[in-house]
């Protein structure tokens, strides 16, 4: 039985421990999209650092609908942030490709968050931080993340915590209803989460946690994405002369 209060408390002791050795006096930077995971992750920060050592960064192309979610998790833990628009690199980058070089829709859909954590990280390296990784077991288990984009971090508090768990340590947190239950849209093709995936999280969390699952071709969908997508998880080859 999965008990939020104490894995939330042992989370915030070990993002304590982390700073202690890892940038004592640092300060946590974590990207504000409104959704559940990071304002869980932003707010076992405020927990564990006090909020004047945690600061967020909101990061739209554009006009974001939902930028209203963002705003409602800073005011809510009253932190510092900021508002940093990227749409105008976005283009820039897009624009400055050659003709001849067509790129791909995967690389199209994946360049908005990696700009995002070059934003970050210079954010971080500006006002003495460190990167919160907002990403979760469930998204790492089957690749929904991107790689050097919101899978880079250089801490991770939920990376083994299922979207499930998440929730109910959001409610422990005493976050807002709305920005735990909101539903989660990708923010780069328009699609919720599980519209993308072919599968629900409750379906992908029961089967990470027990193995079991009803659907014969779910399952299997989750075991290729699964495999597909372990290389994300790992450190990178070298080779060993």
């Amino acid at each position: 039985m999965f008990d939020a209060l104490k894995t939330k408390n042992d989370c915030v002791q070990w993002i304590k421990d982390f700073f202690e050795e890892n940038g004592k006096g640092c300060n946590a930077v974590v990207g504000i999209s409104g959704g559940k995971d990071s304002s869980v992750a932003a707010a076992l920060c405020v927990e564990a650092l006090g909020k004047d050592r945690v600061i967020g960064v909101l990061m739209p192309q554009g006009e974001q609908h939902d930028i209203d979610m963002a705003y409602m998790l800073v005011n809510h833990l009253d932190i510092k942030h900021y508002e940093i628009n990227i749409k105008d690199t976005v283009e820039s980058i897009l624009g400055a490709f050659p003709a001849e070089l067509e790129l791909s829709q995967q690389a199209k859909i994946n360049l908005p968050p990696r700009i995002r954590m070059s934003t970050l990280y210079a954010v971080s390296q500006s006002l003495n931080g460190r990167v919160v990784n907002t990403c979760n077991l469930s998204e790492d288990w089957v690749g929904y993340s991107t790689r050097y984009g919101d899978a880079a971090g250089d801490f991770s508090p939920m990376s083994n915590l299922t979207v499930t768990e998440v929730k109910e340590i959001g409610y422990v947190l005493g976050l807002p209803k709305e920005l735990v239950d909101k539903t989660p849209i990708d923010g780069l093709c328009g699609k919720t989460d599980e519209e993308n995936l072919g599968f629900t999280y409750a379906q992908l969390d029961v089967y990470i946690r027990t193995g079991k699952i009803d659907d014969p071709e779910i399952k299997e969908l989750i075991d290729r994405k699964h495999k597909a997508n372990l290389f994300k998880l790992q450190l990178m080859p070298t080779f060993k002369p």
